[in-house]
C-alpha cells in the first residue's frame, strides 16, 4: 500500500502523464526534457516559497553556530534513541524485515540518482568557490571506484535482498528524484537553489543513524546508510563543505536578499514529496500481502491441480477472478494451512514455498517470501538473525574484474580522449558523469580521470 501524496508533492506537466514519467525520461534522454524539468522545478519552488518557513537562520553570520548546534541536537537525539532501545523500546522505523525491505524499495527512485543535484557544478571545475560542491559530488560518485559509487552500492543492496523488481509507486515517490535531476541539469540557472538544497540534504542525519542501526538489527547490510552518516558530518564532511560553498557564493555586489530568498526556497525543497515518516507509515503488511498475491494471480490461475479444496473451492477457482485473495488467506487459516502468530515453519503453506526442495520453490521472490513470512509470524518473536555486518567487517566485496567487452569500452574512451583538446576532454568527461551514465564502466572511468585531473585524493 502506497501512502497518499503529500499536498505539495505533485505539479502539473504538459508533456508527461506523471512525475514518474518525467523521472524516467530524465534518466533516458535528459536533454530532450529540460523544459519540463524547469517547469516542474519552478512549480515546486513556488510551493516552497509560499511556505516561507524553515530553520535556516536568515542571517548568514549565524550559520556556523546553527550547523554546530544542529549536529549536537542530532547526536543527543540519537543517544536518547539508543537509551530507549536499551530500556526495551521497540524499533522506531521498522516493525519487521518486510517493512524494511518495502522502505528500501520505496526510496529507491531517490537513491538511484544520489548526487544528481550537484551534477551541473562538475562543468565549473576551475572555479574555486564551487570546489566544495565538486568534492561532494565526486564523493557521491565514489571517485569512479565501483565499490564506493553510491548508486551502485544501493543497487547491489537491492539485488542482494531480492528486491530487483520495482514496486508500483505513486507519483509522490518520484518527486525528490525529479527535484534532484532538475537541479543537476539546470544548476547554472538555479545555483542559489542548488546551494540551499545541498545544505539541507547534507545536514547531520538522525533518521539515517536510526535506519542504519535498525537495518543491522534485521540482518540487512547498512553500508549505504552508515556511509552517509559518516560523510555528512558537520565537522569536516559534506555538511561542512555545503556551508563553505554557500558562504563562498554569497554575493557582495548583487542583491543579497534576493539571493538568500532563493537559497531558503532551495533549502525547503528537501520537504517536497513524501517525508521519511510518510514512507515508513505507508506500509500496511496485510494490504501488501494481498496486493502481492493479486499481482501473481493472473499467472497462477490455471497452474494448480484440483485435488486440494480450500473453503469449498479449488485453488484454480480461487485464482479465476480478482478480489478473492483476502478470502483465500482467511480460508487457508481456517483450514490449518496457515498458523498465524507462530513460527512460519509450523504452517503448511510456508513449507510449500520455502526451501530448495519446496514444491513451490522459485514461485515467490525473496521480498514476496518475506512478506508472507512476516504476515504469518505476526506477533511471534523471531530470534534475531545472524548479523554478518556487525563490528568492522566490510559489507561488500570489491567488484569482479572487468569483463572484456567493458574493457573494450574503456579503451575506446581513452582513445577518444587522446584526440581532444584539454578543455574538450574535460567536457567529454563531465558528459559521461551525468546521472544516467556515471555508474556505467565508461562513466566510472571518466570519473576516475576527472578526479585525477583535479588532483583529488580518492
Amino acid at each position: 500500500m502506497t501512502p497518499p501524496a503529500a499536498p505539495n508533492a505533485v505539479a502539473s506537466h504538459r508533456e508527461h502523464r506523471s512525475i514518474g514519467d518525467l523521472y524516467h525520461a530524465l534518466l533516458r534522454q535528459p536533454e530532450a526534457h529540460l523544459d519540463s524539468a524547469a517547469a516542474f522545478l519552478d512549480a515546486q519552488l513556488d510551493l516552497q516559497r509560499a511556505a516561507d518557513d524553515d530553520e535556516l537562520p536568515s542571517d548568514p553570520e549565524r550559520w556556523d553556530d546553527w550547523l554546530t548546534n544542529r549536529a549536537e541536537r542530532s547526536a543527543q537525539a540519537y543517544a536518547a534513541y539508543l537509551g530507549e532501545r536499551r530500556d526495551g523500546a521497540p524499533r522506531r522505523h521498522f516493525r519487521n524485515r518486510a517493512h524494511a525491505l518495502h522502505f528500501l524499495q520505496a526510496v529507491a527512485p531517490t537513491k538511484h540518482v544520489d548526487g544528481a543535484w550537484l551534477y551541473g557544478v562538475l562543468a565549473h571545475w576551475s572555479e574555486p568557490r564551487l570546489l566544495p560542491l565538486v568534492h561532494i559530488c565526486l564523493e557521491e560518485l565514489g571517485h569512479g571506484i565501483p565499490a564506493r559509487n553510491h548508486v551502485l552500492i544501493y543497487q547491489r543492496l537491492l539485488d542482494t535482498l531480492g528486491c530487483d523488481t520495482p514496486l508500483e509507486l505513486s507519483d509522490a515517490h518520484y518527486v525528490q528524484g525529479v527535484v534532484q535531476l532538475a537541479l543537476g541539469y539546470l544548476s547554472d540557472a538555479y545555483l542559489p537553489e542548488v546551494l540551499g538544497y545541498n545544505l539541507g540534504y547534507e545536514l547531520p542525519p538522525l533518521h539515517l543513524m536510526i535506519t542504519s542501526y535498525e537495518l543491522r538489527e534485521l540482518g540487512i547490510d547498512p553500508e549505504y546508510f552508515r556511509l552517509h552518516v559518516t560523510i555528512d558530518n558537520a565537522a569536516s564532511g559534506h555538511g561542512r563543505k555545503a556551508l563553505q560553498a554557500l558562504q563562498a557564493n554569497l554575493p557582495h555586489l548583487a542583491d543579497r536578499d534576493a539571493f538568500l530568498r532563493r537559497v531558503h526556497a532551495g533549502y525547503r525543497l528537501n520537504d517536497a514529496g513524501l517525508s521519511n515518516r510518510q514512507l515508513l507509515d505507508g506500509f500496511d503488511l496485510d494490504a501488501e500481502v494481498i496486493a502481492m498475491l493479486e499481482r501473481k494471480r493472473p499467472f497462477a490461475k490455471q497452474m494448480h491441480d484440483d485435488r486440494a479444496r480450500i473453503g469449498g473451492r479449488t485453488v484454480n477457482q480461487w485464482m479465476a477472478g480478482p478480489g478473492r485473495m483476502g478470502e483465500l488467506l482467511a480460508a487457508l487459516e481456517r483450514q490449518g494451512w496457515i498458523k498465524r502468530h507462530q513460527d512460519p515453519a509450523h504452517s503448511r503453506l510456508w513449507n510449500l514455498i520455502s526451501g530448495d526442495s519446496a514444491v513451490m520453490f522459485g514461485v515467490f521472490t525473496p521480498y514476496e517470501r518475506q512478506l508472507l513470512h512476516d504476515w504469518i509470524a505476526g506477533d511471534w518473536s523471531e530470534p534475531p538473525p545472524r548479523n554478518p555486518w556487525s563490528g568492522s567487517e566490510k559489507a561488500s566485496a570489491e567488484p569482479a574484474p572487468v569483463r572484456s567487452e567493458f574493457a573494450a569500452e574503456e579503451r575506446a574512451l581513452l582513445s577518444e580522449l587522446s584526440t581532444l583538446s584539454p578543455r574538450s576532454r574535460m567536457q567529454r568527461l563531465v558528459a559521461l558523469m551525468a546521472p544516467h551514465r556515471h555508474w556505467t564502466p565508461a562513466g566510472l572511468l571518466a570519473t576516475r580521470i576527472y578526479t585525477d585531473k583535479l588532483g583529488i585524493e580518492p
